[in-house]
């Protein structure tokens, strides 16, 4: 063969390589934007209004009752394995498996496996799940359902300060799971966790509501929600997003996390509220995205000293701290030192219930709040506004400042006076640039978990009154805190150009 012609046909074998391989990139790749799923609002099972648990029909006797349960409620729940592209090193672990084939030696791309549970609620196959399940996925989400169907989803919406998110699969005979009402659990209620826990498909545990209500601090998310419902039924890494049941068959929560020192189940499980994660899931159905309203306060729950000063027959409610100029609050009438009881006559007795009877409610719906004012009962009732309000909008995307160290040496040192007080706090005393001649008291340490960090203290709190007094030096603050010795003493502080009232119990 004539030189000419062997190299024409080296060149052509070369293009038919780079061509072969460019097809194979694409194929495994994600260079083809992910198709949006057409949302639309769809029918869920919903149970009956709460029925006397004593009086109630139940599967059969109380020796089978968690075998009719369970298979009742397995086909509802899906197995899901995502794939995500790493553009960064991960820890090659067993929650995290990183496949290598040939064409990552010439072209790597780290790609890692995450594994999750879903809940079906609606016989078209729209799957409630969490956020972190399919999280940085790209639609490259796989669902594989009790009967070994395998369908590859689409991501409706997500939710990072809920950990919510809902999924779609294409099929019309999906099996849904009937959906029941959170508000109605109580503690010492039997329940089942069904997820796939380390890859085990469709695993049944059982236990008891260990508590309801929990804020565990577990979502990074700054507009966060969190109102848990604690469980001894044992969950674990991948029973996220999987069907918490009540002895109904109803679903009543998604499985979200654990709290564990090993990184496995230790007694402490804890799902997201199914009231919760419907209204979550059906916003984004319908809508898209979710459809949130704000309150817009700044808000504290209400502890025994503050109870007793605002002369309240038991400990309850949610103390407003401050409020939002031009906010739904402050629109309806709520005002600073307000304590909230209750929410459309559902009580709170933490700031995180509050957070989650808020977050049931679309922006232009009215809340009906029961408010103690001055030791009278009021009743108020008006709109809540989204993120299309403007004053709401500016306060949600406004960043909480982040405080600097504010390290100072002893005083001998570094001239600073300072002191410390047994409430957990330490004041320094500073001079103001822009008059040298005054001086301003600053908080600059906090002790987690402390008298003052409970009450709402916080570094680079600038403290202005003690009970109803100004105060400029740690003499006059520290004679304020001795004369209270043993009561709770009023201290207003200086925070984001807003002043707040602050009750510290002065040891």
């Amino acid at each position: 063969m004539p030189f000419h012609q062997k190299l024409l046909t080296g060149v052509l074998i070369l293009l038919t390589g780079m061509l072969l391989g460019v097809l194979m990139m694409i194929m495994r790749g994600n260079w083809i934007p992910p198709e949006r799923v057409q949302v639309r609002y769809t029918e869920v099972l919903r149970s009956t209004p709460p029925v006397d648990s004593l009086t109630a029909p139940v599967f059969s006797g109380p020796t089978t009752l968690f075998r009719d349960i369970a298979e009742s409620v397995i086909p509802a729940v899906v197995y899901i394995e995502t794939e995500i592209a790493m553009q960064q090193a991960v820890p090659d672990d067993e929650h995290h498996n990183f496949e290598n084939q040939f064409w990552d030696r010439f072209l790597p791309r780290r790609r890692a496996q995450s594994i999750g549970s879903g809940v079906l609620v609606s016989s078209d196959g729209y799957i409630l799940t969490n956020h972190h399940v399919i999280q940085g996925a790209d639609n490259r989400i796989r669902v594989m359902t009790h009967d070994r169907r395998q369908y590859q989803a689409t991501v409706v919406g997500s939710d990072p300060s809920t950990d919510l998110a809902v999924i779609k699969i294409e099929t019309s005979d999906a099996s849904p799971i009937i959906i029941g009402n959170s508000d109605y659990v109580n503690i010492g209620d039997w329940v089942m966790a069904v997820g796939n826990p380390f890859r085990l498909r469709s695993t049944v545990t059982a236990g008891i509501v260990s508590a309801i209500g929990r804020d565990v601090d577990i979502i990074s998310d700054r507009m966060r929600i969190e109102s848990f419902i604690q469980t001894d039924a044992a969950i674990n890494r991948g029973n996220s997003g999987g069907a918490l049941v009540n002895t109904m068959g109803e679903l009543i929560g998604i499985n979200t996390a654990i709290a564990s020192e090993s990184g496995t189940y230790q007694g402490y499980g804890f799902a997201v509220p199914v009231n919760m994660a419907m209204k979550i899931g059906q916003d984004m159905i319908e809508f898209g995205s979710v459809q949130r309203a704000f309150l817009g306060v700044e808000i504290a729950s209400v502890e025994y000293e503050q109870a007793r000063r605002h002369g309240l027959s038991r400990v309850s409610g949610v103390e407003v701290r401050s409020v939002v100029p031009r906010g739904s609050a402050d629109l309806g009438g709520l005002k600073r030192g307000d304590v909230i009881l209750a929410v459309n006559n559902f009580p709170v007795d933490a700031a995180n219930r509050l957070q989650e009877r808020i977050a049931l409610m679309r922006p232009g719906e009215e809340v009906t709040l029961r408010v103690w004012r001055e030791k009278e009962d009021l009743n108020l009732r008006f709109p809540l506004l989204g993120l299309d309000d403007e004053a709401i909008r500016e306060w949600a995307s406004t960043a909480p400042p982040q405080p600097q160290p504010m390290d100072f040496d002893n005083q001998t040192e570094s001239g600073v006076p300072q002191k410390s007080f047994n409430a957990g706090f330490t004041l320094a005393e500073l001079a103001i640039l822009e008059e040298m001649s005054r001086n301003e008291l600053v908080v600059v340490r906090v002790e987690p978990g402390s008298a003052s960090h409970e009450a709402g203290i916080k570094e680079e709190d600038v403290v202005t009154h003690v009970e109803g007094t100004p105060v400029e030096s740690l003499d006059q603050f520290t004679s304020a805190w001795q004369n209270k010795a043993g009561q709770e003493i009023a201290v207003h502080v200086l925070r984001d150009s807003r002043t707040i009232r602050i009750f510290i119990p002065a040891h």
